[in-house]
């Protein structure tokens, strides 16, 4: 119960920055520098990955969806990043499957308060 109410405080104060920041984003997407703007992207990606994909915070949803590519929302992604740049999702995993295996093996997922 005290980490679902840490989570509730910490909560209200990153969505509305996260509302905020995604405004910037927007903002920055059409008039800022691209590596600004491709780091807001990518976090959101994450965000995304974790939040309604049930993934790892520090992956991605296309290395997530070369992962589970056996379920039909990875077969989705995997299609529709294919129809932008072939193999995508398999590059991405690549890249970014030896940081989970990181994360993983050093024991970082796991519950960092109470």
């Amino acid at each position: 119960m005290k980490e679902r109410m840490a989570g509730f405080l910490v909560m209200t104060a990153v969505v509305p920055l996260a509302v905020i920041g995604y405004l910037i984003l927007v903002i920055v997407g059409f008039t800022g520098p691209n590596s600004r703007g491709r780091a807001g992207v990518r976090a959101l990606d994450h965000f995304v990955n974790a939040a309604v994909f049930n993934g790892y915070a520090w992956e991605s949803v296309s290395s997530h969806a070369w992962r589970a590519r056996e379920k039909r929302w990875a077969r989705f992604i995997i299609w529709a990043t294919d129809r932008f740049q072939k193999d995508h999702c398999r590059r991405a995993n690549k890249r970014e499957q030896p940081v989970v295996d990181l994360v993983l093996t050093k024991g970082l997922e796991k519950q960092t308060i109470f």
